[in-house]
């Protein structure tokens, strides 16, 4: 217990101020975009309430106030009140579901007379809370399957409430609390499996119609299938200390693979990835194999491991045609370059493209972009509100923007790191892999590099459900991590 005579640091003295520096900054760059992807030319006054410029200073105004409210609540009224809130927003993402305004084909948002709100923005805070709860109860470990299962659960009941309420691209965003899981000790192994998963998808699906050295063996499959092999045989290797058996077999597999693709091209054309399959089966008989004979899991978990990759990329077309509403099938085509669709799927991206390009190296100015003030590039001010800085402030400052986001993040980094507390650490990682997954996407699908799945970008894109979401998600941590020094807390 602390003595009277020790005098702690007071909550004000012991914020981070250098990232509400960050915070106000990037609201400042944010407004500054949205006046000019929202400026139509004859407007006089970019301040009036009737304009998304003037209202969106009322909502970075009542973020700020808001950020206020949240420091000023006790620490421990977060930790205390975790699955309160979880459970609150929970009850109100499902019954958003039956809400009966469907906004761009979204049951997401709720219409209370003038203002909209978006649950889902809300429930993000709210889970990172939850888990963190969770996880830092007394006796949790990630190396625990049913501690780890549930810590799933929690991230997954939101996940599917908001698919319900047809957002499939805010659904998406909390696969991030997995660089979270990452972070406080889930196997490598299975971040491992999601990026392989991605790997299968984009190689198989953008290269299944290519023939291989003129050979009935599609080009796609044949990588896929050898990369399974491949993976599989890695994992092996980096969990089991047998290595030379491993590499034997990877390498007669290998062996008789490349003999099968000359025996295709050269005497008789086949279809080589029968042979790969094959090959396949044979390598998670191995496995099993040696899984009864030493009775090491290991060997169990690389075989499921395989057989659940060649299940996983052959139920790929039937999730593609059967599964996925035909313009999310389309936007996929157009990502991989199957499809060029400049008037329909494509548009956005290509226009967003341009507007970029066509700002150089410093830009057309602010309120000079043609492509946004002509109307070129749709959700200009929303999702697509990074192309506005593209177009007026140019590289430069799109790479200033870019290096406010990483000094955010490495900030993050620096506060989730000095917690003494696991509450207040896996909150922070929380935070930081929200921030981190948005950015990412968002700009990568501006620069056509990611898939367009609508999700914006922290501090910029206008609205004010998402701007206070994020203001929730960053001023909680920092509230959290300016009671760091407290040692009344147990």
């Amino acid at each position: 217990m602390a003595r009277a005579t020790d005098r702690q640091p007071s909550m004000l003295g012991s914020l981070d101020w250098w990232t509400i520096g960050i915070y106000l900054a990037l609201l400042t760059f944010g407004w500054v975009s949205v006046c000019g992807a929202s400026y139509t030319y004859g407007d006089t006054d970019i301040f009036s309430l009737d304009t998304r410029s003037g209202m969106q200073i009322v909502w970075i105004g009542t973020s700020v106030c808001l950020g206020f409210v949240l420091l000023t609540l006790d620490d421990h009224f977060y930790d205390t009140f975790a699955y309160v809130i979880y459970g609150a927003l929970l009850l109100l993402l499902f019954a958003t579901i039956f809400n009966p305004h469907e906004i761009k084909g979204s049951r997401s948002w709720l219409v209370l007379g003038p203002l909209r709100l978006q649950p889902a923005e809300f429930a993000k805070f709210a889970t990172a809370l939850a888990v963190a709860k969770l996880m830092s109860t007394y006796g949790f470990t990630m190396s625990n399957w049913k501690h780890f299962a549930s810590a799933c659960m929690v991230v997954v009941l939101p996940m599917l409430f908001i698919v319900a309420q047809k957002e499939t691209g805010s659904a998406l965003v909390y696969l991030s609390f997995f660089l979270m899981f990452y972070r406080e000790g889930m196997p490598g192994s299975i971040l491992f499996t999601g990026v392989a998963m991605v790997v299968y998808f984009v190689v198989g699906v953008r290269f299944e119609q290519v023939p291989l050295w003129d050979t009935p063996t599609s080009l796609g499959v044949f990588i896929v299938l050898l990369l399974i092999q491949v993976f599989t045989a890695g994992l092996v290797r980096s969990y089991v200390s047998e290595r030379g058996q491993t590499t034997r077999v990877l390498a007669l597999s290998l062996l008789v693979t490349v003999l099968s693709l000359l025996f295709s091209k050269f005497v008789w054309a086949f279809d080589v990835t029968i042979v790969q399959l094959v090959l396949t089966v044979g390598l998670v008989c191995w496995l099993l194999y040696r899984w009864l004979s030493v009775r090491l899991n290991n060997y169990l978990y690389a075989a499921l491991f395989a057989v659940g990759s060649v299940l996983f990329f052959y139920s790929v077309d039937y999730v593609l045609n059967d599964v996925m509403e035909p313009h999310q099938r389309v936007r996929i085509n157009v990502l991989l370059g199957l499809e060029e669709d400049l008037a329909g799927a494509g548009y956005n991206v290509h226009q967003s493209e341009i507007a970029i390009g066509s700002g150089g190296l410093k830009g057309k100015g602010f309120l000079n972009g043609t492509q946004t003030k002509l109307k070129f590039v749709p959700e200009q001010d929303t999702d697509f509100i990074f192309c506005t800085v593209g177009e007026e402030e140019g590289f430069v400052g799109s790479a200033a923007v870019l290096l406010l986001f990483l000094a955010l993040i490495l900030r993050l980094i620096k506060l989730a790191e000095r917690q003494p507390f696991k509450f207040g650490r896996i909150y922070g990682y929380c935070v930081l892999s929200i921030f981190l997954f948005h950015l990412f996407i968002n700009v990568g699908m501006v620069l056509g590099l990611t898939p367009v799945i609508g999700i914006p970008l922290p501090f910029f894109s206008y609205g004010g459900s998402s701007l206070w979401g994020f203001t929730f998600l960053l001023f909680i941590f920092l509230r959290i991590d300016a009671s760091r020094n407290k040692s009344r807390r147990q």
